[in-house]
């Protein structure tokens, strides 16, 4: 069974969902594929491992890391998880670029080379945002590319952070362009 609840966020309500196992997603209201993720089955009650993560959330929101964590139960392809670990890995505060995540895997495969776009693939479909920091992974060239949150939220958590933002920016074109421009100004 697979349970639901809400956070509300400084950017906005955040749906939990979780089984047995631990958390199987986080997702801003109305982000990107959050809705294909929740199972037809589920039941809104606020199990202890949801007054566990908002206590997580209100520290992370209030600046600091964290100095606990939280079950995770992944659902995807063996890909999938294996970036997902490997996202988890992202220090508090710092980034990793889709090409460095890919090396890591075809280093621990054996392989010459393996697709950072195939990362991307992977790291845009994961389903526990905040949690497995997705928003820590930046383009080779500092491009913030994609964030199915959006990417004002990538830019919120990077700088709530204290994330080292000056050599980073929004490409004018791709998956990273804010919906709209009005007053969205770029790094």
């Amino acid at each position: 069974m697979q349970y639901i609840s809400h956070y509300d966020s400084p950017m906005g309500t955040i749906r939990l969902t979780a089984d047995e196992t631990g958390f199987t997603g986080l997702w801003f209201e109305g982000q990107k594929y959050a809705e294909t993720y929740l199972d037809k089955e589920h039941q809104e009650k606020e199990i202890p491992l949801f007054v566990k993560a908002k206590q997580w959330l209100d520290i992370y929101f209030s600046g600091r890391e964290p100095d606990f964590t939280l079950p995770l139960h992944f659902t995807g392809t063996a890909f999938q998880k294996e970036v997902w670990e490997i996202l988890c890995t992202i220090p508090y505060g710092q980034t990793m670029t889709y090409g460095q995540i890919a090396k890591r895997i075809a280093l621990k495969k054996g392989l010459p080379r393996m697709s950072a776009q195939a990362v991307g693939g992977a790291v845009g479909h994961n389903k526990i945002s905040i949690l497995v920091p997705c928003h820590r992974v930046v383009g080779t060239n500092g491009s913030l590319t994609g964030y199915a949150g959006g990417i004002e939220k990538k830019i919120y958590l990077l700088q709530l952070e204290k994330a080292d933002m000056k050599s980073f920016f929004v490409p004018k074109k791709g998956t990273a362009r804010p919906e709209n421009d009005s007053g969205f100004i770029c790094l």
